[in-house]
């Protein structure tokens, strides 16, 4: 094998644009660096403002068309057809209007809760609504909750919950806000956890974390997509 020339190393560095100043063993550091994959946080970053910059140019009018159609289709569902128990969220402008859907479950007579946050332990517990006006506020994040007279439910005594988030994929990843919240009401809850979101929030992929939970169907406006296997914290 013929050996290589004296000084080989150093120009194998200038053809990559690497600082001559380095030391060798340096050069093959920074050369190993540069083929290392981004990290997830770092993914999931550039994904939620690539998501956002497109969910800002959906119109309020066409959100509106998008979360009725969204709604119907869910109410197609055995899923939900079953469910006596629910677990809502109070949607924000950017995502799903499915408000609807908590009134019309209210109306025959199954159990409707929602989040309600806890400042002192920083997580959100399941809470019944029984009477809109009267036990719905704004609450952290100015995001509506139940009031503090509402009675908490155990998450395992709900048949389903609608997650909403940033974005998803169809192998149920979620993307969520960044804080942690739903994965730890999801790594608590053992039933069918749905995500809820517009076409423009599906994705290829969602990067995760090991704590990232896993979602066991997709709902949007023009498809139901049913995970297969079970629904764990993803690996």
């Amino acid at each position: 094998m013929p050996r290589l020339q004296k000084g080989s190393g150093l120009r194998f560095c200038r053809a990559l644009g690497i600082s001559l100043s380095a030391a060798p063993s340096e050069c093959g550091k920074r050369t190993r660096l540069s083929n290392v994959n981004p990290q997830p946080s770092t993914e999931k970053a550039r994904l939620r403002a690539r998501i956002r910059e497109e969910l800002k140019a959906m119109s309020s009018e066409e959100r509106a068309a998008a979360s009725l159609q969204a709604c119907a289709r869910l109410e197609q569902q055995e899923v939900w057809r079953k469910a006596g128990s629910i677990l809502f969220y109070a949607p924000l402008p950017e995502e799903p209007d499915i408000w609807q859907l908590l009134v019309d479950t209210l109306a025959a007579g199954k159990t409707a809760a929602l989040p309600r946050f806890v400042p002192e332990h920083q997580v959100y517990v399941a809470c019944a609504v029984q009477d809109i006006e009267r036990d719905v506020r704004t609450g952290q994040f100015g995001i509506r909750e139940p009031h503090e007279s509402c009675v908490r439910i155990s998450l395992n005594r709900l048949d389903l919950m609608l997650v909403p988030g940033v974005a998803f994929d169809l192998d149920g990843r979620r993307l969520g806000r960044g804080k942690g919240f739903y994965d730890r009401l999801l790594a608590a809850f053992h039933g069918p956890a749905c995500g809820v979101a517009f076409d423009q929030q599906i994705v290829r992929r969602v990067p995760v974390e090991p704590h990232d939970a896993h979602l066991t169907c997709i709902l949007t406006p023009t498809r139901w997509h049913s995970v297969a296997g079970p629904r764990a914290v993803l690996k």
